[in-house]
């Protein structure tokens, strides 16, 4: 079995969320400056929105709080994906350089929807 979660940092998918909200700064570093308040803004609101709920869920009092900003990094998860995947169909930079960071998106996804289920299974 793996350590004791001692605060959110020790919790995977919150460690994975910042892996992808850093993987967010780094795949707009080089988009066009005119996006700076477009498509760049909203890539790396969404990306720091997901690792932050995570966070501040955990802080809360009780496990229906908690659930419910889960779902909230879910829905900036999902607007993550959207923005990456417009910004390959405007060409603001080649395909190629997103298919890392849709990866992680997927990851991440995973493991939310897991410590969600795990959440809402406990009694």
């Amino acid at each position: 079995m793996g350590e004791a979660i001692r605060s959110y940092q020790d919790l995977r998918v919150w460690q994975e969320a910042m892996n992808l909200a850093e993987a967010g700064y780094r795949v707009t570093k080089n988009f066009p400056r005119e996006e700076l308040y477009g498509m760049t803004s909203q890539i790396r609101r969404a990306s720091a929105s997901i690792p932050a709920n995570i966070a501040e869920g955990y802080g809360r009092k009780n496990r229906k709080e908690y659930i419910q900003f889960l779902y909230v990094a879910q829905g900036s998860l999902k607007e993550l994906e959207t923005h990456l995947l417009l910004s390959i169909r405007v060409q603001l930079a080649p395909p190629d350089r997103f298919s890392t960071i849709l990866s992680q998106c997927e990851s991440v996804g995973k493991l939310l929807r897991a410590l969600i289920r795990s959440l809402e299974n406990r009694v």
